[in-house]
């Protein structure tokens, strides 16, 4: 039964398929479950810092059951989509209706698309990548899959890596740097790979051409099918999505910067270069990606076995409640600052 405790993770699709069928004051309990109920029970639950047995590992990494969880979340996710758009398009719907399911469906396309994706995009199988990417579509950012497996976990706290905020840098400062720096560096790493591929820009293999016809595709069906109201929907939904990735980004690596060798090099990425969460409420809804620094320390690990490591600079909450008061950013300096080791501060 332990096993099945991942299934939590669809209780915010669940709450957002309600709040879009009742409409109303409904369609904002979404946003009130993700940073209001969420972060209070991850104040009441106890913080769990035990790691797993080998033979818990062995057969754990047996099991398909946790796989399947990661599957669902496709056809949860465009499901969601889908009926929200017929919801728009058939009922006059408020202002502030409106606004609320933007904001319910893009939490969901961060937490069980974007995130989700993140998991799967370090596969190893052609299936699961092809998961990965397609739940990358509607929040507009498949290029997310080249920048973070073949950028961020190498430049990973570091001046060079997009994702990794720097010291005393705001999460609105972030959400621009990050999202603008990430693009143009996923375009970077494509060209790289065609040349060392011998392939030209305009080839099959360049992914990046791939993904902007998928999204053009992804918007002008909206257009047509659903008329202008259903593409307003879908472009702020998807950013709302990928603005919570980027929240959570920021929140990651927020001031850990790797030193510098005297070789020049910086050092490599150890488990003191992710800030760790080990609050229960957060690691179950968000697939363990709480435990960031294990990720990173071997990214092809499945969520379900990672380890938690007394080296890692621990958070004070939760990831959600973290992203909650990133939100002001006085509030998480004060918090953050003092946490972050004096040796990784750049004068």
């Amino acid at each position: 039964m332990k096993d099945l405790k991942y299934l939590a993770a669809f209780s915010i699709p669940i709450i957002a398929f309600v709040g879009l069928f009742f409409k109303g004051y409904w369609v904002w309990s979404t946003p009130i479950f993700a940073f209001v109920c969420i972060p209070i029970l991850e104040l009441i639950f106890p913080v769990d810092t035990d790691n797993l047995e080998h033979k818990e590992v062995e057969s754990k990494l047996k099991r398909k059951v946790f796989d399947w969880l990661l599957y669902l979340n496709l056809p949860i996710v465009f499901g969601l989509v889908t009926f929200a758009l017929f919801q728009i398009t058939r009922h006059n719907l408020e202002t502030y209706e409106l606004i609320g399911f933007i904001f319910s469906v893009g939490i969901v396309l961060g937490v069980n698309g974007i995130n989700v994706a993140h998991e799967l995009g370090h596969r190893q199988t052609t299936k699961e990548r092809f998961i990965g990417k397609a739940l990358l579509l509607p929040s507009f950012y498949m290029h997310f899959y080249i920048e973070h497996n073949f950028g961020h976990h190498l430049h990973a706290a570091t001046p060079e890596d997009p994702a990794t905020a720097r010291y005393n840098q705001s999460v609105y400062s972030f959400w621009f740097t990050s999202t603008i720096r990430q693009y143009l560096s996923a375009w970077k790493i494509q060209k790289k790979l065609l040349k060392n591929n011998n392939q030209k820009f305009l080839s099959t293999k360049n992914d990046m051409l791939w993904y902007t016809v998928f999204q053009i595709i992804y918007l002008a069906s909206t257009l047509v099918v659903f008329g202008e109201t259903g593409l307003i929907f879908v472009c702020f939904s998807g950013i709302v999505g990928f603005v919570l990735l980027e929240t959570v980004n920021y929140i990651e690596h927020y001031g850990l910067l790797r030193l510098k060798t005297k070789s020049g090099r910086y050092e490599r990425v150890r488990e003191m270069h992710s800030w760790n969460s080990n609050h229960v409420i957060g690691r179950i809804v968000l697939y363990e990606l709480t435990r960031h620094s294990d990720h990173h320390y071997k990214s092809s690990k499945k969520y379900q076995v990672l380890d938690c490591h007394e080296e890692s600079p621990q958070m004070p909450f939760g990831y959600p409640t973290s992203m909650v008061l990133a939100m002001v950013p006085p509030l998480w300096f004060g918090i953050m600052n003092k946490r972050v080791p004096k040796e990784m501060i750049l004068s």
